[in-house]
């Protein structure tokens, strides 16, 4: 496998840890992004359960890999339909912990509707407002919705300390509804992508580079521009850094500037020691 020389702490702003694929060897999966320099991981928590589940995996890793794994807790709007009451308070209580750095992953998703429109905007709701009590950032997600996410947002957004649309895939339109909210914008291996990621690869020199942050997504979008492609085609963060090759290749920046400003807006937004 063709290497990417990085020696700059990263942080992977997006990673799905729980998923079935890593529970055989997520500890590999850490000890092997530490090698490549990606030194923090914020997990995602897409709904109650998984919620729990990263935030178990910070809890057992913190011996081993002492300050490396975070995570979010809140409820993608693909399961939008599930969430009561009872759901947002146990979400409150998943916080308070110190792991905690975010509520979501939430946001609209209006491409495949799941779950109906109208409980979509509820849960957003329910979750922006608990970010607010909390004074948590949030981490969104938003398919073919950026103007009914936007509508919904600015109610909100003075009160809420920050966001981020993680895995932005959107149009110009898109990026400046965003970034005229004081968003921060994530960008994934989707940039990689030649054939899909032709849209992004003209916009990210369009992002402020104070509002852009890394990540992989992983299990998902492992990078095209990696060769040759591990053999279970399965994407972690130790390949975070060809996603950041390919950014300030699209951008005409040197990698280790936007390495350490991705990697200071990181710790920032999210808080991390």
């Amino acid at each position: 496998m063709n290497d990417v020389e990085n020696s700059t702490p990263l942080v992977d702003i997006g990673v799905n840890l729980s998923n079935p694929c890593f529970q055989d060897d997520w500890q590999g999966v850490l000890q092997r992004a530490l090698d490549v320099h990606v030194t923090q991981l914020i997990l995602t928590g897409t709904n109650l359960a998984e919620s729990e589940q990263v935030l178990s995996l910070c809890q057992q890793s913190g011996d081993d890999f002492p300050d490396m794994l975070y995570s979010t807790c809140g409820v993608h709007p693909h399961e939008a339909k599930q969430y009561s009451a009872e759901t947002g308070t146990q979400l409150r209580s998943l916080a308070e912990a110190p792991q905690v750095v975010a509520i979501g992953e939430t946001g609209l998703d209006f491409n495949r509707n799941y779950s109906p429109p109208s409980d979509q905007e509820r849960v957003f709701e329910a979750q922006l407002e608990l970010a607010i009590e909390l004074q948590l950032p949030v981490f969104m997600h938003e398919r073919d919705a950026h103007q009914r996410q936007f509508e919904i947002l600015k109610n909100y957004r003075d009160e809420l300390p920050d966001g981020v649309i993680h895995c932005f895939t959107g149009d110009r339109q898109a990026l400046f509804i965003y970034l005229d909210l004081d968003l921060h914008i994530g960008i994934t291996g989707w940039i990689c992508d030649e054939r899909r990621g032709e849209q992004l690869q003209a916009l990210v020199s369009s992002i402020p580079l104070n509002r852009l942050m890394l990540e992989t997504d992983a299990p998902f979008l492992l990078p095209r521009t990696l060769q040759p492609r591990p053999k279970k085609r399965r994407n972690e963060p130790a390949f975070l850094p060809w996603v950041l090759e390919e950014v300030a290749r699209c951008r005409q920046q040197p990698a280790t500037i936007i390495a350490e400003q991705t990697t200071v807006t990181a710790k920032r937004f999210f808080r991390l020691s």
